[in-house]
């Protein structure tokens, strides 16, 4: 075990960092995207410093393979722009880069600092950087060149002791920005991270922040949910902690209003979460289906429906309208709705209700 050294502002010096080696964290290093790689090493050549952060090391650490590999450095996002012809400067506060290699897109952004906070966007050092990650299991840096991953906070430690642990201050961690809350349940249920008393207490007290949340920002969340194979965990949580209530207001009351309910709505989407990983690429209708089926089929007698004076296509209007109410705020891509509604009127035997594009589950 080796550590990183630094000044405490009085000249003194302190030790700032626990620098894991190789045999320590035992991370292979054929997991590294080799993209991920040449992006480093062209960092790293023009004297640059650059780690692979957050949950791809998380992720790492504990033997998985990680979907995305996320950069951090200190040059500047025009710095970067300039060093990667295969790259684009998003975002108009918080700018970085996305290096594109392919179908894959590397988000490569600049150290923060933490002067205006933990939201703030002025470029900062790695010791402020690691101040503003949300808990300690992802503010881990990996260096592949020397296989060493740096450690501030003792994430490590939680990470090889399943807990859930905030870096910033609970008094300004979700006040600062409501979303850390969704992470919080989220990394709780997919990596059995235990949270503590405290931390599940100020998250309940704090669920009414979401509703400042912008309908975009928790679509998103919701849909890295829905496609994360773990939703019936992370939706068990939020119904815990009282998120679930400002993701899907509709659902929650339905739940709230008999245990039936609830048992059904959440083998529903335990059937998601299966189809989610047995088909990864399923498209996103067909994970919806599960979402809307017990709301569906709860909105008339749809035997005699099928047999009265409403023609499929008005019964498919009416229906649509209804669960794109029930789904709100979350705003899917519309054509993925309209097959999960028109695939659920299928199963209750609508005839002529889905498209030729693809047929429904059966329930």
């Amino acid at each position: 075990m080796l550590y990183r050294y630094g000044n405490d502002g009085k000249g003194n010096l302190i030790k700032k960092a626990v620098v894991y080696t190789k045999s320590e964290h035992l991370i292979p290093k054929e997991k590294i995207d080799p993209d991920a790689l040449t992006i480093i090493n062209r960092l790293k050549d023009v004297g640059f410093s650059a780690y692979i952060v957050g949950g791809a090391v998380r992720d790492l650490i504990v033997g998985n393979t990680p979907k995305d590999f996320d950069i951090v450095t200190d040059a500047t996002p025009s710095r970067i722009k300039r060093l990667f012809r295969n790259s684009r400067i998003i975002g108009r506060r918080f700018r970085l880069v996305h290096v594109i290699f392919g179908s894959k897109v590397f988000e490569v952004s600049t150290f923060r600092s933490i002067s205006e906070g933990s939201v703030g966007n002025s470029f900062g050092t790695i010791e402020e950087d690691v101040l503003r990650r949300d808990f300690s299991l992802n503010a881990l840096y990996y260096d592949p060149i020397l296989e060493q991953v740096i450690d501030y906070v003792d994430g490590f430690r939680d990470i090889k002791k399943h807990i859930l642990r905030p870096v910033i201050s609970t008094d300004i961690i979700f006040v600062e920005d409501p979303v850390r809350m969704l992470r919080a349940i989220k990394y709780s249920a997919t990596t059995h991270a235990r949270m503590s008393f405290a931390l599940r207490h100020k998250i309940r007290c704090s669920a009414s922040l979401l509703s400042q949340v912008s309908p975009s920002r928790l679509t998103e969340e919701l849909l890295k949910i829905i496609n994360s194979g773990h939703a019936y965990d992370i939706i068990h949580e939020a119904l815990d902690t009282d998120l679930y209530m400002y993701l899907q207001p509709a659902a929650t009351a339905m739940l709230y209003e008999n245990k039936d309910s609830e048992f059904r709505y959440m083998q529903n989407i335990k059937k998601m979460d299966e189809l989610t990983r047995s088909e990864p690429d399923a498209r996103l209708g067909r994970k919806l289906y599960f979402m809307i089926y017990d709301f569906a089929a709860g909105l008339t007698d749809w035997k005699q429906e099928i047999q009265g004076k409403y023609s499929a296509t008005e019964l498919y209007a009416r229906t649509w309208t209804e669960c794109r109410n029930f789904v709100l705020p979350m705003n899917p891509v519309r054509k993925e709705l309209e097959f999960a509604v028109r695939s659920v009127l299928q199963s209750f035997g609508v005839k002529g209700s889905v498209s030729k594009k693809g047929s429904g589950n059966s329930n």
